[in-house]
């Protein structure tokens, strides 16, 4: 089990089948590893090490690894910028909209299928002490938050985004000229306008 445990550790507690077939674990040591919960399975031919010093993005983390697509977006994206004080108890994800049904065991998720167009603006990769999550820009947060308004609150959008023009990283231009790509900036100028 040492072995597994260092190769685990070596790769910031995540580790997939072949990486450990490759380093030579035998399937009867990772089903032994589940069993004793040293390892935790989540989703097929991907691991986690239970006792590894996760930070508090450590859910993130996981759905990126699970899903190479998924992008953290919404109100997760807005919470891990602190934009909001609201705590999703699920991980908003963005996939690209032809992608086949998203579900993991754990973390809950709330998947949205984004045409090309939605998905494909303002992608980056953040590092954590957990590993890297892919997750939208803070401008693309405010944006997509402003689409979802209805669903999702006006409020929480209009926290994010009074929070965002009171920050010293605020980039006003570029929000601008991302509302403007998505034919938004004219919904969204009065809202932008009353929050400054």
């Amino acid at each position: 089990m040492e072995k597994l445990i260092k190769i685990f550790k070596k790769k910031k507690g995540f580790a997939r089948m072949k990486e450990l077939r490759e380093a030579g674990i035998q399937t009867r040591e990772i089903a032994e590893a589940i069993e004793t919960k040293i390892i935790e399975k989540i989703k097929p031919g991907l691991y986690k090490l239970k006792d590894y010093p996760f930070d508090e993005n450590e859910s993130l983390v996981s759905v990126c690894k699970a899903k190479s697509s998924a992008v953290i977006c919404l109100l997760s994206a807005a919470a891990f910028y602190e934009l909001t004080t609201y705590n999703p108890k699920e991980i908003f994800v963005a996939v690209p909209h032809n992608t086949d049904k998203f579900r993991l065991a754990y973390p809950p998720l709330n998947v949205y299928y984004f045409i090309d167009k939605y998905y494909q603006h303002g992608i980056i990769v953040q590092d954590t002490k957990s590993g890297e999550i892919k997750i939208y820009n803070k401008e693309k947060t405010i944006i997509d938050l402003f689409r979802y308004k209805d669903k999702l609150g006006e409020d929480v959008f209009l926290e994010s985004l009074k929070n965002y023009l009171r920050s010293k990283e605020r980039k006003i231009t570029k929000l601008s000229d991302m509302a403007g790509k998505f034919d938004l900036y004219k919904k969204m100028e009065p809202y932008i306008k009353g929050a400054m």
